[in-house]
């Protein structure tokens, strides 16, 4: 899956191309290298832009040296496409000697750089896409954004329970929507509910009119609805257009389609939206309450759950230089990140010492206006969910 040869064609990499196999010493006033690979165009760009800003705010609040060490961040834009990704962090690792990779807006990225980060053997800190096979593609990817298992299971159960008998199901059509899918229809079918239409909707540039069409002739109880965070505007207003939230259809789901970043935007049609989710803008505790005035202040707009895994993302990072004092060796780092804990403003958080995924509560929430805005207001907790849709061995 590492092709050499292409390593060997960027610029002067033959001559630092041993750097990928063997770990360099750090020289105490080395900076350590993050090279953040993210979507800052494109239809996935408010993912990117949320990530950097949130990875901008901590280190505006935590300065950019830890253990000693200069933290500088090396930006690329990928535009959510894997080959561009795949090339990206090949610069990064021969040309920059980025210590870490990580952002990686959709899981198609954050695979394309899976073998680069083993070869490398630097760590693959991904801060969004939401596969649960991702973890599994290299042993130095950590995870701190979610699983589409986590919350379609959740969801699942949340409907069955509360009267939802019939249900159409609208997904993007990759991976991160498959696994959605997957995980919902296993556990609301498996309650007794009933799936009356499928559809499956391309992630470039889709066009919901369609597709909504169909589900509306479905006349189901509800919608389920998985779309990457950035299309949940385009989809709310369509969905708007073709009267489907007159129709007594609510939306139900994992909390993508209602990012906080455009939640109030989407007007009154959101309003009823059920989702499961790892983050709202409204989550009580103060640390969020903190975090949302202090990007607010800092950015003009409300963080969604992208900010927090870019927030927490780098969190990570700097807790684990703080453990190998500085140390920038892949396998230590890797160490020091398994099985580490603490407090988010999503909640109490832990990465998972055996899959090196994110642990994390996971909340049911429901869209209301408060102050005039639109919020997500959580009603329910589901405490440290792991992933279940990792591969049984």
């Amino acid at each position: 899956m590492f092709n050499r040869r292409k390593v060997l064609q960027w610029g002067a990499a033959s001559a630092v191309l041993p750097g990928l196999c063997t770990s360099m010493p750090a020289r105490a006033e080395d900076a350590v290298k993050i090279g953040l690979i993210l979507p800052m165009t494109g239809g996935q760009s408010s993912t990117g832009k949320q990530i950097d800003n949130a990875i901008k705010l901590y280190m505006q609040q935590k300065g950019d040296t830890v253990a000693g060490r200069k933290i500088e961040i090396i930006l690329k834009d990928d535009a959510a496409v894997p080959d561009n990704t795949k090339r990206l962090a090949q610069e990064l690792i021969v040309n920059d000697k980025v210590n870490f990779i990580a952002g990686f807006g959709v899981t198609p990225a954050a695979l394309a750089a899976a073998p680069l980060a083993t070869q490398a053997k630097i760590p693959e800190v991904v801060m969004a896409a939401g596969t649960s096979i991702i973890t599994e593609r290299s042993p130095y990817i950590v995870r701190t954004s979610f699983t589409l298992a986590q919350s379609s299971t959740i969801i699942g159960d949340w409907a069955v329970k509360n009267g939802i008998k019939k249900v159409a199901t609208l997904t993007s059509d990759y991976a991160p929507g498959n696994d959605a899918l997957t995980f919902f229809k296993q556990r609301f079918t498996a309650g007794g509910g009933e799936i009356v239409e499928e559809v499956k909707v391309p992630l470039a540039n889709p066009d919901f009119a369609p597709f909504l069409q169909r589900m509306k002739d479905a006349k189901p109880d509800a919608m389920f609805v998985f779309v990457p965070a950035g299309q949940g505007g385009n989809f709310m207003k369509q969905y708007a257009e073709r009267g489907l939230d007159k129709s007594g259809i609510k939306v139900i789901g994992p909390g993508d389609v209602m990012d906080d970043d455009l939640l109030n935007n989407m007007g009154d049609a959101a309003l009823g939206a059920v989702t499961a989710h790892l983050y709202s803008a409204a989550h009580p505790s103060e640390m969020n309450k903190d975090f949302v005035a202090a990007y607010k202040k800092a950015f003009g707009n409300r963080p969604g759950f992208m900010a927090v895994s870019g927030y927490d993302g780098i969190h990570l990072i700097y807790e684990a230089l703080k453990k190998t004092g500085g140390a920038t060796d892949g396998d230590k780092l890797i160490e020091a990140m398994k099985g580490m804990k603490w407090e988010s403003p999503r909640g109490p958080i832990s990465i998972d010492p055996e899959t090196r995924d994110i642990v994390q509560n996971i909340y049911i929430r429901k869209v209301e206006k408060v102050d005039g805005e639109l919020y997500n207001v959580e009603f329910a907790t589901f405490e440290a969910v792991k992933d279940s849709g990792k591969t049984k061995k």
